[in-house]
């Protein structure tokens, strides 16, 4: 695997943080919620950036679906925090029963 500049470091190191504090915001937040955990390329950031919130069952998912564009505000506002701007934050989220290994 290819070493990771400084300046993906950082980005990496940004994004981490949102996540981990839009999950902790969901485990408390919306039941049945798993965890959350997120991809992207490097060379295409941030369009590339897709985070998952993972939840144990479909029903949990179910209820949790209305709540989407709520939660999709709230990735995009932590992000710009850390000097990320979404361009369409809409694609950058998505609710899912899929882990990070399946």
């Amino acid at each position: 695997m290819k070493k990771l500049s400084k300046v993906q470091l950082k980005q990496q190191a940004a994004v981490l943080e949102a996540v981990t504090a839009l999950e902790q915001q969901a485990l408390e937040a919306l039941p049945g919620t798993v965890q959350c955990w997120f991809s992207m390329e490097y060379e295409a950031f941030p369009g590339s950036l897709l985070v998952r919130l993972q939840f144990s069952s479909r029903p949990y998912l179910d209820d949790a679906q209305p709540q989407l564009l709520l939660w999709q505000k709230k990735l995009s506002a932590l992000l710009l925090k850390k000097g990320v701007v979404l361009k369409d934050m809409r694609k950058h989220l998505v609710f899912t029963l899929s882990g990070p290994d399946d």
